[in-house]
Parts: structure tokens; C-alpha cells; sequence
């Protein structure tokens, strides 16, 4: 119901190649896959973690 009608935001660690370790199944996964990204804004962070960076200065 969603698809191309409603926002949607995932976060992730994962690269989206890495994805099918989750899903289990590289059709599903390819599936899924072409549906999020279309249409989509896709951002790339690249760097420390800033809750790491911080939960580990508090130790």
C-alpha cells in the first residue's frame, strides 16, 4: 500500500550487497532492494560513529 505513496526511512550498517545475510533469499532481497531504492535519496556516511566516538569517552 506504501509503495510510491507514503516516506519511508532505514537505516542500516549494511551495504545493500550485504543485505541477502538478512533476508536469506537473493531473489527477495533483489526484490526489496529495487523497491526501496526507487524514487529513493540514498545517504552515504562515512566516518566515526558519533554515538561510538562518545559512548566510548565516557569510560
Amino acid at each position: 500500500d506504501w509503495y510510491e505513496r507514503k516516506s519511508i526511512i532505514i537505516t542500516s550498517n549494511l551495504e545493500f550487497s550485504q543485505w541477502n545475510r538478512i533476508f536469506g533469499d537473493a531473489r527477495l532481497t533483489a526484490a526489496l532492494v529495487d523497491r526501496v531504492i526507487h524514487h529513493a535519496h540514498i545517504l552515504n556516511f562515512t566516518g566515526d560513529s558519533y554515538r561510538v566516538t562518545h559512548a566510548l569517552s565516557k569510560h
